[in-house]
């Protein structure tokens, strides 16, 4: 079976490191507002005339402000698997920004894991696939409490190995 070269779904939305994945946004040079996603064109501050952004790397990480599954297949150009597999969508407050986010949790992660105000991170996942590309999106999954407890996000099958 051939290696398939990953792409991002949407390119210049996030970085491909697989280690540490950030969400790319930017930040105007006057008024230091940061958006997401990246903004080339002007300032969304109503007062703020700027057209000067800088492209930074948002966190990594932030707090699970609300989250909900997705039982319906989104319509086209949305991509889906076939048969459809519902899968939960996370709204997440990055630590350093304070501007909430939303994406996908991490399949495997069920409704169950997840309470607001936990914290959770950003990892890539496959969104979709073709002969020679897979296609990665960001998405959320659950990291260390403040109790350092881990969260599980395993299946038993992983445990056992």
């Amino acid at each position: 079976m051939a290696i398939k070269t990953q792409l991002p779904a949407i390119e210049g939305w996030f970085t491909m490191d697989p280690d540490r994945p950030a969400l790319l946004g930017s930040q105007c040079e006057r008024c230091a507002a940061i958006f997401f996603p990246r903004e080339t064109s002007f300032c969304r501050n109503p007062s703020c005339q700027s057209r000067e952004f800088t492209e930074i790397e948002l966190s990594r990480t932030g707090t699970l402000w609300s989250f909900t599954d997705n039982r319906y297949q989104p319509p086209a150009p949305y991509i889906s698997s076939d048969p459809f597999v519902p899968y939960t969508i996370a709204a997440v407050e990055l630590a350093a920004e304070q501007m909430v986010v939303l994406g996908q949790v991490e399949p495997g992660v069920e409704l169950a894991d997840l309470h607001a105000g936990m914290t959770v991170e950003l990892v890539l996942g496959p969104l979709y696939e073709d002969d020679e590309h897979e296609y990665l999106v960001w998405r959320w999954r659950p990291v260390a409490d403040q109790h350092g407890a881990e969260a599980s996000t395993r299946t038993v099958e992983e445990v056992s190995e």
